[in-house]
């Protein structure tokens, strides 16, 4: 069923947001300023693509060591991160999960995207871990 609900999500649209988070960490990547921040967007591209079968947790509960994306540097760069330029990402991916939850059979879709829209909003400090 993860497979299926992956391939529909990557046709209708997984595809589009997972190349402009790609291209979005592109882009972060080019400047000296938004280099702490490549890595995160690279990370959600990834959830982007293909959400179903992922979860999103803390960083420091996978690996059980604190990193920068944790504590007071972390919630510093996610602080920056939100004034310039996640809210807008975050609103987005809610306007387009209440399109979605319109539907029944969408409902599915909403929710990845709701998780996306909690990504946009503080993504330094999380990591997608698969479910098995």
């Amino acid at each position: 069923m993860t497979l299926l609900l992956n391939i529909l999500w990557f046709i209708c649209g997984g595809w589009l947001a997972g190349c402009l988070w790609l291209l979005g960490g592109a882009v972060l990547a080019l400047t000296v300023v938004g280099l702490p921040w490549t890595f995160a967007a690279w990370r959600i591209a990834g959830f982007a693509f293909a959400p179903f079968g992922k979860r999103i947790v803390d960083r420091e509960a996978v690996t059980g060591v604190p990193d920068i994306g944790t504590g007071d540097i972390g919630f510093l760069m996610n602080i920056i991160w939100f004034i310039f330029g996640g809210w807008h990402i975050a609103l987005a991916h809610l306007v387009i999960a209440f399109l979605e939850g319109i539907t029944i059979i969408g409902l599915p879709f909403a929710f990845k995207d709701l998780q996306l829209a909690g990504l946009a909003l503080a993504p330094v400090g999380k990591y997608v871990e698969r479910i098995d």
